[in-house]
């Protein structure tokens, strides 16, 4: 993500993707979404990656799109597997968005050097998953602060801090900061937040948002925290996002939830829920993998789309394997307007031993059924798993907790039995 600190200025502006749906690979984006929101005296550009699937109609795509760069919107930052089908993928089209804004002469930052907080005014990023601690350069203030200020421009800024202090050793330090345009017509504002107990719970925290003169607005939070299980005293590291923009000016926008969780067995959930809409249509995608640290793997794909008229189309797929067996299975699935629905099903059986049977039908009396010779691939572990996740967790970690007394000790939690182990076989 590139940033320019320039002056007043706005400029909100998609550029849709192109999608490519296929049978368990991700979607190629074309062009790039870029945001500009000047909140106080500070522009900040972003260039997330949108998600916008539309149907494509007969003939080629235009020239923009194959002049447009080459991506992968991937759940996952690892590779993917490459399924040899039967038949080809269903495709998806994109649109130029007119979300845009007439760009306004910029002032210089007229703020005197460090008498009040810079405006961290930057929109939220698509498809870019959790980020980790060292990208929000979090600092938490030592004292208790409560100031406020104009500035020479008649915008204003203020700035908090303090503690919460609970039972059990309960610690909360969190530091405020935000401002306002000299009319009321943008402001931002972020929350930074530490908490720990005397039961080694950890975490740490970000939440920002603001809005623009035209009506712009935007939210994101982030997490991470670290616990102990009460019976086996494992350790766990969870990390979640959430990320949301809306446009002021077209009926537009996206939500995206992310999350991470992992322990010390090597045992990792990976998933994401997103949403956006442009006008008339609308898209939804969901994601998830499931690793058990024993060899098991779970991972499947989900994303549909429709428009107010009422045609929806989407794909879809699962795998599952353990022990170099398993299976996948997928669909590729269309409704038109007036209801009429096309569909192609496929599915993979891995026995182990270097066959594979494939099979899959379609509406439109495709049908296949047959036995191949085929090497097995799939990731029995993570990308990035436990080992990963501690050493980006650095400032997690080491978050110090309250002091406790001699002969006070914590208050645990286990419940009324402990959990139940799952049995593999």
């Amino acid at each position: 993500m590139s940033r320019t600190d320039r002056g007043f200025t706005t400029l909100f502006e998609f550029n849709l993707s192109k999608l490519n749906f296929s049978h368990g690979l991700a979607p190629r984006k074309k062009q790039r979404m870029c945001f500009r929101l000047t909140v106080l005296s500070r522009i900040s550009c972003c260039y997330p990656d949108p998600l916008v699937p539309i149907r494509r109609g007969n003939g080629s795509a235009n020239s923009n799109e194959k002049k447009g760069e080459n991506w992968r919107l991937d759940s996952k930052n690892s590779l993917h597997k490459v399924r040899v089908l039967p038949s080809p993928a269903m495709s998806f089209a994109s649109a130029q968005s007119r979300f845009s804004s007439k760009q306004q002469k910029f002032y210089p930052q007229c703020t005197p050097r460090n008498s009040g907080p810079q405006s961290r005014d930057t929109l939220p990023t698509r498809d870019t998953g959790i980020a980790n601690e060292e990208d929000w350069e979090i600092s938490l203030l030592n004292e208790n602060v409560n100031e406020s200020g104009t500035n020479e421009d008649g915008s204003t800024w203020y700035r908090q801090s303090g503690e919460d202090l609970g039972e059990n050793g309960y610690l909360r330090r969190w530091t405020m900061m935000g401002g306002k345009s000299h009319d009321g017509s943008s402001e931002w504002m972020e929350t930074w937040w530490e908490t720990s107990d005397w039961s080694g719970y950890k975490e740490l925290g970000v939440e920002k948002s603001g809005r623009n003169a035209e009506g712009d607005s935007w939210w994101e939070t982030w997490q991470e925290l670290l616990h102990q299980d009460e019976w086996s005293n494992l350790a766990h590291i969870e990390k979640s996002a959430q990320k949301q923009a809306k446009s002021g000016i077209e009926n537009a926008g996206w939500h995206e939830k992310w999350w991470e969780k992992y322990d010390a067995k090597g045992w990792t959930e990976k998933g994401a829920h997103k949403y956006g809409r442009l006008n008339e249509q609308s898209w939804w995608e969901k994601w998830g993998e499931h690793y058990d640290g024993r060899g098991s793997v779970l991972k499947w794909t989900d994303k549909w789309a429709k428009t107010e008229v009422g045609t929806r189309w989407g794909d879809k797929w699962e795998e599952k394997f353990f022990d170099v067996v398993g299976s996948r299975q997928g669909e590729t699935w269309h409704v038109s307007a007036s209801g009429d629905r096309w569909s192609r099903t496929w599915g993979e059986e891995h026995f182990g031993n270097g066959k594979v049977h494939k099979y899959g039908k379609s509406t439109t009396g495709e049908i296949w059924d047959l036995i191949v010779h085929e090497e097995t691939y799939y990731e029995a572990e993570p990308h990035y798993g436990w080992a990963d996740v501690v050493g980006d967790s650095s400032q997690l970690l080491t978050i110090q907790p309250r002091p406790r007394r001699p002969g006070v000790f914590p208050n645990l939690d286990f419940g009324s039995s402990p959990p139940q182990l799952d049995d593999q076989t």
